[in-house]
């Protein structure tokens, strides 16, 4: 879906301005579209697309934006929208730790920012509004309907991740709105959850604004955080069956190097068992920075293999940012 499509949330879903007390235009003034070009050749390409739209949030006076790491990996072009036009923007920052990702726009945007909410404060049945670049017909009035650790396949684990229903049809990079207008997270997924009567329900999973705070000043300084990167093997897992499978490599990546194949159910980690993905993730991260070997057990057909695999720093494998 792209951010100048004719689409528009139902209007019973959309947030009437008379319900809120602080000033609605102005908060959602503050979320952009982001498109993205990236190289055809570029190590995320495959996975991610060339071509990628989002959202972003205007963060700061300067005109900082805020975004969904993925939107922006590796892109080459950048363009910011809004009603007051398009401006071009680098790519400032990608933590991997988080999924945040910054954007300085390369002109002036000319818009208000957002200040950040009290994300720790938000409790089940709290509710939000989840906003898209485009004003009210691209928000979402929505409720927090989970609060807990969402681990990802691309070895990603984010500890006490708001859950958010229903959910937004465009929701990478959208701002999640406290009742005070202040922001509390950034959209970063859409998931599907049993409710318990065989039916499905979508939820946005949001990346939460105080996980920001602490590493700020190091991405806007740095593009990235000051310390060393954790160990990174290439590897993309999931659970099935009550057991962690590995369902794809990095083709240059360390396990695929190391002689880990699709399909192998992943025992153990440096000698611990383990049972779940985040369990896989905490335990490759505790062995040290990127560099260190990780030793991994699997089973594959009727025999356990022992691996011992040297891992790498993942922005390594990433095309930096080209400078403007």
């Amino acid at each position: 879906m792209s951010d100048d499509e004719d689409w528009e949330i139902p209007d019973q879903l959309q947030p009437d301005p008379a319900d809120y007390r602080f000033e609605l235009a102005r908060a959602l003034d503050c979320v952009v579209g982001v498109r993205t070009l990236v190289p055809s050749d570029a190590f995320t390409a495959g996975a991610l697309g060339t071509e990628r739209s989002g959202n972003g949030v205007v963060i700061r006076a300067d005109g900082l934006v805020l975004t969904i790491g993925y939107l922006i990996a590796e892109a080459e072009t950048i363009w910011l929208t809004s009603r007051k036009g398009a401006v071009p923007g680098h790519a400032l920052a990608y933590d991997h730790e988080t999924g945040f990702g910054l954007i300085q726009p390369l002109g002036r945007l000319g818009l208000p920012w957002l200040d950040a909410g009290d994300a720790a404060g938000l409790q089940v049945g709290d509710a939000a509004i989840l906003a898209a670049a485009g004003g009210p017909r691209h928000a979402v009035e929505t409720r927090i309907v989970a609060r807990q650790d969402f681990a990802g396949y691309w070895e990603y684990l984010l500890e006490d991740a708001i859950f958010t229903a229903p959910a937004h049809p465009f929701w990478g990079g959208s701002a999640l709105i406290g009742e005070d207008g202040r922001l509390l997270g950034v959209g970063s997924l859409i998931v599907q959850r049993a409710d318990g009567k065989g039916r499905r329900l979508d939820m946005n999973m949001v990346v939460p604004i105080d996980r920001l705070a602490p590493v700020i000043d190091e991405l806007a300084t740095y593009g990235r955080r000051a310390k060393p990167p954790r160990p990174w093997l290439g590897l993309y897992a999931g659970e099935s069956d009550d057991a962690v499978v590995v369902g794809g490599l990095a083709e240059t990546g360390p396990a695929a190097r190391a002689g880990i194949e699709v399909g192998d159910r992943v025992l153990a980690v440096e000698g611990e068992t383990i049972t779940d993905l985040a369990s896989v993730w905490r335990r490759v991260w505790a062995v040290g920075a990127a560099g260190s070997v990780v030793r991994l057990a699997v089973q594959r057909g009727e025999q356990r293999r022992e691996f011992a695999i040297e891992s790498a720093d993942r922005s390594r494998f990433l095309r930096a940012p080209r400078l403007h």
